[in-house]
């Protein structure tokens, strides 16, 4: 008697447990991927220097990690300012999720090596860049999808 009240008893709190567990959430979206966004203000006239920077180090870059399975993609996106204080680029990188991020510098620093040299060379051309572009903030932005 006594073992079938214990059965009994932990059968009913392994079926709370699943429950509660396969609840589904009440938001009205499913979660996606993840984007790393930085905005981005090209100086004067300098719009297209800057560009030919990007394709070698951030699309060499990100197209390596891409091959790596590091990230899934990458856009960039050019536009014009809205205000003389907007930006008019946008560097989008997707992520799978957000445990991607952890140990990124142990992925990432060999791939920057390996496109951009060493770290005194990649200092060297992020300290060059300052002269032509303006990092106008970044965002870390979850995609979703509406029910």
């Amino acid at each position: 008697m006594k073992k079938s009240l214990i059965l009994i008893a932990g059968t009913a709190l392994f079926a709370a447990w699943a429950g509660l567990c396969s609840a589904q959430s009440d938001a009205p979206y499913t979660e996606g991927t993840v984007w790393q966004i930085t905005m981005v203000k090209a100086k004067y006239g300098m719009g297209d220097e800057y560009l030919k920077g990007l394709a070698t180090t951030f699309k060499g870059t990100l197209d390596e990690a891409k091959k790596q399975n590091l990230i899934m993609d990458y856009k960039i996106l050019l536009g014009d300012a809205a205000t003389p204080h907007d930006f008019d680029i946008l560097l989008m990188v997707e992520q799978k999720n957000m445990a991607s991020f952890d140990n990124a510098r142990e992925k990432f620093d060999p791939i920057a090596r390996k496109i951009e040299g060493t770290p005194d060379q990649q200092r060297a051309t992020a300290t060059k860049r300052l002269e032509i572009r303006e990092i106008m903030g970044n965002k870390l932005m979850r995609e979703i999808t509406l029910k």
